[in-house]
């Protein structure tokens, strides 16, 4: 969502680093870009100029003109103050209390209320809580089956309300439920509108006011921009919201809604959706986030990614096949189904510090989780024999996997001559006594780029 402003701003850094030391001409030039970034990115105009009045009274102090690195202090400001625009600190769920604790979602129609239920069911059992989904959505055709279907696949119970009931005694009667089988905490999934009007938002004030929760989250659709910011302070008006949880932020939408949203209504963002499963939920961290606008990474998130996506006992089964240099094919397509998992090589390297620039500079090359799909097709094909040990594979064999796969007979030659060579590397990487490696966290990416690289080498010779 970001991309085009980080571009922007990261290029305006670069020029005032460029710059041995700065005076005020090269600040205010500076920040007029910013300025410009900002409201290209839809942000609020008046958040804007405050924002930007803010570094400039910074900048322009005498600690950072006298200072040896002004470029980077003046870098470190910006950072600073984006981090207070964004939230200051992350805030999460406040589920303190006597249970159930009651989460209320509103929004208007169309903006994720629905699925964004179904994500923070989801993120609540991960929190080892007992969470209970209440569709309290009456209008909208289909909603309370789209609900329930949601919880079947989460395995999460729901209570079975119905279109002709009335929502505010949905919510009473699924409060007793959860009461009554010790749930810890109720999702309210309650109607939106096109827009907003006084029977939608009586309807919800009702409901609050029947039902006391502890935390009202305003579900808007980022794509939609100030639309979202304006349409939040006018729910916030009369339900005194709690939080934002922001959806489709991994879609082009120029991030103004994100940036504008606090400072507009006084309210944190707690959550933001970042695609449409049930396990796209990520909480919402404002250091994070500017320190990803300002291309300084995001490690912390890369890390709890990849603890989420591996399993500590098949990762310890794994290294002791490792060290006996037993690992054959079908554990090769589980290290990369784990990678899958991490999300693409593009996300990954955002969030790495520094690899802005690599990013951008693959361009074309042909990205690894493509061919990593190749070659799960083509170990798909073959039989639990042939992965557990390769060497069954005879030039019948191959034939069958290939058509069996949709490939060619030289990509499964390719694949198991690529194996081959990580059997061979990994032996040789074996050592014994207290400096013995660990199993490498993601084996198989060194033979996945070759790929494109080759077709370009035929490209060469034909002309």
């Amino acid at each position: 969502m970001f991309d085009s402003l980080a571009d922007r701003l990261q290029s305006v850094f670069k020029k005032i680093r460029g710059h041995g030391r700065l005076d005020e001409k090269n600040i205010q030039e500076g920040l007029r870009e910013v300025r410009l970034a900002l409201l290209e990115a839809d942000v609020n105009f008046k958040v804007v100029k405050d924002f930007v009045d803010r570094v400039k009274d910074r900048a322009m102090g005498q600690d950072v003109l006298a200072s040896l690195t002004p470029g980077q202090q003046v870098v470190k400001i910006v950072h600073e103050e984006m981090i207070q625009l964004l939230g200051g600190t992350h805030l999460g769920l406040q589920l303190q209390g006597r249970p159930p604790v009651l989460i209320m979602l509103v929004g208007l129609q169309g903006s994720g209320k629905t699925t964004t239920a179904a994500k923070l069911a989801l993120h609540l059992r991960r929190m080892k809580r007992q969470p209970y989904l209440v569709p309290a959505d009456v209008y909208r055709p289909a909603a309370i089956d789209q609900l329930h279907k949601l919880a079947s696949q989460l395995d999460v119970p729901a209570f079975a309300s119905a279109t002709g009931m009335n929502p505010v005694d949905i919510c009473l009667q699924a409060k007793a439920e959860a009461e009554k089988n010790g749930y810890d905490a109720l999702l309210l999934d309650t109607a939106g509108r096109l827009a907003i009007d006084t029977v939608l938002m009586d309807e919800l004030a009702a409901i609050k006011a029947a039902c006391s929760p502890r935390e009202i989250l305003f579900v808007a659709d980022a794509m939609t921009g100030q639309d979202a910011v304006n349409v939040a302070a006018a729910f916030d008006k009369v339900l005194d919201l709690t939080g934002i949880v922001l959806t489709k932020m991994e879609g082009d939408a120029r991030g103004g809604a994100a940036l504008s949203i606090k400072s507009v209504t006084g309210k944190p963002i707690k959550f933001v959706g970042m695609g449409e499963k049930v396990g796209d939920l990520e909480a919402f961290h404002p250091d994070r986030v500017a320190s990803r606008i300002l291309g300084m990474g995001d490690i912390l998130s890369l890390i709890e990614k990849a603890q989420g996506s591996i399993d500590q006992k098949e990762a310890e089964a794994l290294e002791k096949k490792f060290k006996k240099a037993e690992f054959n094919l079908e554990d090769f397509r589980v290290q990369m189904r784990r990678l899958r998992k991490l999300g693409s090589l593009e996300g990954m390297l955002k969030l790495i510090p520094g690899m802005g620039d690599l990013r951008k500079q693959l361009g074309d090359v042909q990205v690894p989780e493509k061919e990593m799909g190749r070659m799960e097709a083509i170990i798909n094909s073959m039989t639990p024999a042939e992965r557990q040990n390769p060497k069954l594979m005879n030039a019948g064999r191959k034939l069958r996997v290939a058509k069996g796969s949709g490939m060619q007979v030289q990509d499964v030659n390719q694949l198991l001559r690529s194996f081959e060579q990580m059997q061979k590397m990994m032996k040789k990487m074996i050592t014994t006594g207290p400096g013995a490696l660990k199993a490498p966290a993601a084996p198989g990416l060194p033979a996945m780029m070759p790929r494109g690289k080759k077709k370009d080498r035929r490209k060469k010779k034909r002309r």
